[in-house]
């Protein structure tokens, strides 16, 4: 995805007003060389206006379509002002939107702030899924969810096993995130993560767990070290920083989760940190990331 326009808040305001307004953002970023048919791919259509949202039927096949069709706004019956209002509040605060704060500031049911929150997470969650970590890449698992009785913490807890990786710059500061609920903490899982989600040939940095010990057999060069903070600060310092970060922004913003619904948590997370250096496109980002995302419903979010 290129470089996008930047908008602040009062110049949110001011563009986006009526539904009309928000239409036509959409039209031109699904369209931006001007209306192309889904099906045919031809270049001219009818506007039909006999509706709320506008149609769309192609001039040689006449397929009809929308500017909603096929993305996380399909079938939406919210309107497209405020579920532009919903994705300018969910990329601008880093602490995260809960569903109860955007149903209030909105107006909108609880269920349906709920439903607007994970479908964009999940358009979050496919952008992601695109990119590769590559270089040097810190690797750990951390623990979500609360502590177990006795507080028992780390491998052996009833806690969610999440796998992080964390790629590194020349200087040794940290570039981009992947977080990945797992099973297990078993070397097949370990290398199945690896193998999906960092190029082979990266240097990967991990302790001396034995299921790491996988990942020299799967193309990577693996260097392990004891953690111990004491000795040797600087090994997997940035990894469990975040790893604490992403504790905090759940337990904080969403008041702890279960396990179902912790990946999509975890990609809203991921997603802002990867793009934390160009906070002021992350509006027209995201759009861009719930018109490339098919739509999900209430009942299979909950199913």
């Amino acid at each position: 995805m290129g470089k996008q326009e930047t908008i602040n808040l009062i110049q949110f305001q001011k563009r986006f007003q009526t539904e009309e307004d928000c239409h036509q953002h959409l039209f031109n970023m699904k369209w931006p060389e001007g209306f192309r048919c889904p099906k045919c791919q031809h270049s001219k259509a009818y506007e039909i206006k006999t509706r709320k949202m506008p149609l769309y039927e192609c001039a040689n096949c006449e397929h009809q379509t929308t500017v909603i069709a096929g993305t996380i706004f399909e079938k939406t019956r919210t309107d497209l002002l405020k579920w532009f209002w919903a994705i300018y509040l969910i990329a601008q605060d880093k602490r995260g939107v809960s569903a109860t704060q955007l149903s209030e500031e909105l107006g909108i049911a609880y269920q349906t702030a709920w439903t607007i929150t994970h479908k964009v997470r999940k358009a979050m969650g496919e952008r992601a899924a695109a990119y590769m970590l590559a270089g040097i890449v810190e690797l750990d698992e951390g623990f979500f969810g609360a502590p177990t009785e006795g507080g028992k913490r780390g491998r052996g807890t009833e806690q969610t096993p999440v796998l992080v990786a964390l790629s590194l710059d020349k200087k040794g500061c940290p570039k981009y995130l992947k977080m990945q609920v797992i099973p297990d903490v078993k070397g097949t899982t370990i290398t199945d993560f690896a193998t999906k989600y960092i190029e082979s040939g990266s240097t990967i940095a991990s302790d001396r767990y034995g299921s790491y010990r996988a990942l020299a057999k799967k193309g990577f060069q693996h260097e392990a070290k004891t953690y111990n903070l004491e000795e040797n600060p600087d090994h997997l310092k940035w990894l469990h920083t975040i790893i604490s970060n992403a504790k905090a922004f759940i337990g904080g913003t969403y008041h702890g989760l279960d396990s179902k619904h912790l990946q999509s948590y975890l990609n809203e997370f991921c997603y802002r940190f990867n793009r934390r250096e160009i906070k002021s496109q992350l509006f027209n980002r995201l759009v861009q990331c719930c018109l490339l995302s098919k739509t999900v419903t209430y009942p299979e979010l909950v199913g």
